[in-house]
């Protein structure tokens, strides 16, 4: 792994060679789809930048403090994972030639973002999401240029924030939640910053993703906390 420079743009580089090796998501039996061919294609962009001027406060020997990533807090009255944070992204449509266009145009549809200060890195491997049948495309890309956010639909997004990477690896912001699927005990990533709770496909590709670039640091799998 190379070091991350003063700036956290060394980030940008290990994110780039992430996409092109791929990540195994170790997906848990109870997340497999039943039938894949019926599950509905979607993409989220997951957008880091070294662009935040209020930096981690915690630190980390794996990235800079500057480096963060982009999420947003879904409304409560949606139909699947009301109230939880999100990356922004959604369905793909026939308009969109891939993931990467898709991931994109909700990013702008959702939060504003202008598209030209982005930049693409790739993609990496689908997510099945059984609960609403979805097999979700990340995809990774780094903010070169910044630009306002702002939930831009607020029956779909009610908030919209940036959180430091060096906060997310904090061992004391990391834990598990345990929840119930398909008649079965199910314990996955959690991380909790600033009261904000990030459970559920965000936190699993968020962890693997930091695990397989090598940036995780060891934290007690066995802190359960509830899932609100």
């Amino acid at each position: 792994m190379s070091s991350p420079t003063p700036d956290g743009r060394g980030a940008r580089a290990e994110l780039a060679e992430l996409c092109a090796r791929g990540v195994d998501w170790r997906v848990d039996p109870a997340r497999v789809l039943g039938d894949v061919s019926s599950a509905r294609p979607a993409a989220v962009l997951v957008l880091f930048g070294a662009l935040d001027p209020a930096p981690a406060r915690t630190g980390s020997p794996a990235v800079a403090r500057d480096l963060d990533v982009l999420l947003q807090r879904r409304a409560g009255t949606l139909g699947h994972h009301a109230g939880q944070i999100a990356f922004p992204g959604g369905r793909l449509e026939p308009s969109d030639a891939g993931p990467r266009e898709a991931a994109l145009r909700e990013a702008v549809e959702e939060v504003g973002l202008d598209p030209t200060g982005v930049e693409v890195l790739g993609t990496l491997p689908p997510l099945p999401v059984p609960v609403s049948n979805h097999l979700v495309t990340p995809v990774p890309a780094w903010w070169t240029r910044p630009s306002q956010v702002a939930a831009v639909d607020h029956a779909e997004t009610v908030d919209v924030f940036r959180v430091p990477v060096a906060d997310l690896l904090d061992p004391d912001n990391r834990a598990s939640v345990e929840h119930t699927r398909w008649g079965r005990a199910v314990r996955t990533p959690a991380f909790t910053v600033d009261g904000v709770l990030v459970w559920g496909f965000t936190a699993i590709v968020l962890s693997r993703m930091f695990d397989a670039l090598g940036w995780a640091v060891p934290y007690d799998v066995r802190r359960i906390v509830a899932v609100r």
